[in-house]
């Protein structure tokens, strides 16, 4: 066995091949990101593939009381943050910026805290879900004033994120409300 073999971890992912980059001379025209504007929407971006990429997590290793209902709410959510992190991703592109969707980088990157291993019962499920639901609202408007004052237009994509995010809290949290 070779020194390096023993060094290396089982998991380390290869590194890129390094492939071509378009030419910019055939760039797009019209108006551009700000790195400033470009950097707010990474932010949002990474919450939301993470937000969804927990969802799933919480989805498979659910169990208890209410099990259907916490399934199919937490479909819900996944479909929510994936449909918004490609309108994201997909806005940033259009303003020439460069989304980075990649899971080290949304590991490294995201605001979310880490989601349990294991199974998880339903109330500790919507507990768990409601506060990343809120974690990603709270990016969105921590970045909304200055991406406002750069590009009207990506913040009312950012008003309709947080719609619809907040909606999402709400109903999810109220399964584990009782009434005054």
């Amino acid at each position: 066995m070779n020194a390096q073999a023993t060094t290396t971890p089982k998991n380390r992912r290869k590194p890129s091949r390094g492939a071509a980059r378009t030419a910019e001379e055939n760039a797009e025209k019209g108006f551009a990101a700000s790195q400033k504007l470009s950097d707010s929407m990474q932010r949002v971006l990474v919450d939301l593939i993470e937000l969804s990429l927990q969802g799933k997590q919480v989805h498979w290793n659910v169990v208890g009381r209410n099990f259907r209902d916490t399934h199919l709410q937490l479909d819900e959510i996944i479909e929510a943050s994936r449909l918004f992190a490609d309108t994201v991703a997909e806005r940033m592109r259009a303003l020439h910026a460069l989304p980075d969707g990649r899971s080290d980088v949304v590991a490294e990157t995201t605001t979310l805290p880490e989601c349990p291993h294991g199974e998880i019962a339903t109330r500790d499920a919507i507990d768990l879900m409601t506060e990343r639901l809120d974690g990603v609202a709270a990016t969105c408007r921590e970045v909304h004033d200055q991406v406002d004052e750069e590009d009207p237009t990506t913040a009312d994509i950012l008003h309709t994120i947080l719609e619809r995010i907040e909606q999402l809290s709400w109903m999810v949290s109220a399964e584990n409300r009782t009434p005054k």
